[in-house]
């Protein structure tokens, strides 16, 4: 019988052997890195780098997004001419035409001067849109009565009927309460008695109001109008009972010269009409 064949030594796989060996020695150097590391929250490894907070960053990253909201273009006119010529191509040629002649309108310098006041603006469109915040004053009495403006008599001696509350554009960044105090002195302080303050000029707590309505002007035919209406309940001592007329007070458009030049060719109110009337018959 012939001898058995030497015993051979196991097959061994070269690749195998180092594939669990490299786990381990990778493991052990991070177990190292976290003992030695002076910065707990942040593993830096040659070719690695893990952030400590990740849902951080991708917070960040979003609220860097630049907004979607449109804006609005605006525009400044550096006389009423530059704005007559902008508006030409962009509204009716009649209904621009007949801007400050047409009984109860304004002209292009009323509205250079609301622009240059920053009572109103303009969007870029055709036809343009003018916005504009305006106040409105209910004023009632211990009858249950409104005071409504009837009518205007304007400079051009011109009539513009009216038939609503007291209304007033309010100035940029102008809050309600002094815009009402300011509408008060300015259409009916020629016929109170006194300054015009809290003692005579009360506001209703709670009737603040507001919301928005679009609608052709009046005041501009054929230039549409964005109106953002504030409106607010009010009790002033020292009116008359009956139907009355007040003079307007102070300057409508300030007291700069150059808006001084201007306002001598503007429409102005000369003459404010009033009347009470049911609170019934007029709308809220």
């Amino acid at each position: 019988m012939s001898p058995p064949p030497p015993s051979q030594p196991p097959i061994t796989n070269a690749h195998t052997t180092t594939a669990t060996t490299l786990p381990d020695l990778f493991f052990k150097a991070i177990s190292i890195c976290f003992l030695f590391s002076s910065k707990p929250h942040l593993l830096k490894l040659p070719f690695l780098t893990f952030p400590s907070n990740p849902r951080r960053f991708l917070q960040i990253s979003t609220m860097s997004l630049p907004s979607q909201t449109p804006k609005t273009n605006l525009h400044a006119f550096t006389n009423p001419q530059s704005l007559s010529e902008w508006l030409k191509p962009r509204l009716p040629s009649d209904s621009f035409a007949s801007w400050g002649v047409k009984p109860g309108t304004k002209n292009v310098h009323n509205l250079w001067l609301e622009l240059a006041e920053g009572e109103t603006s303009l969007a870029d469109s055709t036809p343009p849109i003018r916005t504009v915040q305006v106040l409105t004053v209910r004023i009632i009495d211990e009858n249950n009565r409104v005071l409504i403006e009837t009518h205007q008599e304007l400079s051009d001696g011109s009539l513009r009927n009216r038939h609503r509350p007291l209304s007033e554009k309010m100035k940029p960044n102008e809050e309600p309460e002094s815009a009402v105090h300011r509408a008060v002195r300015e259409e009916l302080g020629s016929i109170l008695k006194g300054s015009v303050n809290e003692s005579i000029v009360r506001i209703v707590p709670g009737s603040y109001r507001n919301r928005v309505e679009e609608r052709n002007s009046a005041s501009y035919p054929g230039l549409p109008a964005c109106y953002v209406l504030h409106s607010m309940d009010a009790v002033v001592e020292g009116l008359p009972d009956g139907e009355f007329c007040t003079e307007e007070l102070g300057e409508e458009y300030g007291d700069l010269d150059e808006t001084k030049v201007v306002a001598d060719e503007a429409v102005s109110v000369k003459k404010h009409f009033w009347k009470w009337v049911s609170a019934d018959s007029i709308e809220s």
